[in-house]
């Protein structure tokens, strides 16, 4: 690891240099799920930090949902990691949804903007091997979802996995991260807005509608379209749910 990574105590807390050196570990791969951290003592000394401070990041870390912390000795102590990044991610903007800290409206220009640039990005990435092999995975979702007495949940489960599954086809995976990230943020602010709609079976059936061309536009590989659908189709639920609540 190597002493003094450089932050002075007046730059910022002592800890961030434990949560610093793990971003680093788990970007480079040299720190995996199941695997422990170093124990507080080592890792104290390492830093030249208290190991007050070591329990501190370990405590954020384990706030994020990176870590899980065991305490007492024996193999089931230390800080063990349990997630990707990408789930503390999921955690965190979870949090900012449900909290309101996130206007929804920008939540939705984000997704519009993401799985946009990704359709059309899809052009110059994807190969017909690569279209092929995500198209076979989202197919069975929408037949699943053609089934009107599926119940609501399995429907938003199969509609996220829909649009983050066609994502990959830009070919960038910090994009479809954060694409999953939100994904997983709105399910629950989805599950609540079309509670409220008096006629979610018809809604239901227009989103199967759009999720059909959307699917067809990327099959015959026409970007442009698929992007244009996928803006109306995001926008278009939102409008709903917005004219619903007011």
């Amino acid at each position: 690891m190597g002493a003094g990574h450089g932050r002075s105590k007046e730059d910022a807390p002592a800890y961030t240099a434990v949560l610093e050196w793990v971003e680093l570990r788990l970007r480079e791969g040299n720190l995996v799920l199941g695997q422990k951290l170093p124990g507080e003592r080592a890792l104290a000394e390492e830093f030249g930090i208290s190991r007050a401070s070591v329990r501190e990041a370990i405590r954020v870390l384990a706030a994020m949902g990176l870590v899980r912390s065991g305490t007492g000795s024996g193999p089931q102590a230390g800080a063990v990691v349990v997630s990707e990044p990408s789930s503390a991610l999921s955690w965190a903007l979870r949090m900012h949804v449900a909290t309101k800290a996130l206007p929804m409206a920008d939540v939705v220009s984000m997704r519009v903007l993401l799985e946009t640039q990704s359709a059309l990005a899809s052009v110059r990435v994807a190969d017909e091997e690569l279209r092929g092999e995500v198209l076979a995975r989202v197919r069975p979702y929408l037949e699943i979802m053609d089934d009107p007495t599926i119940p609501d949940a399995l429907f938003h489960d199969l509609d996220a996995r829909f649009h983050v599954e066609l994502t990959t086809l830009g070919g960038n995976v910090v994009l479809t991260t954060v694409m999953r990230s939100l994904r997983d943020a709105v399910i629950g602010y989805v599950q609540e807005s079309v509670a409220l709609l008096g006629d979610w079976a018809g809604l239901r059936a227009r989103l199967q509608r759009e999720h059909g061309g959307i699917f067809r536009a990327f099959e015959e590989g026409d970007a442009l379209r698929a992007a244009e659908l996928l803006r109306e189709h995001i926008e278009g639920f939102h409008s709903t749910v917005v004219e619903h609540r007011i």
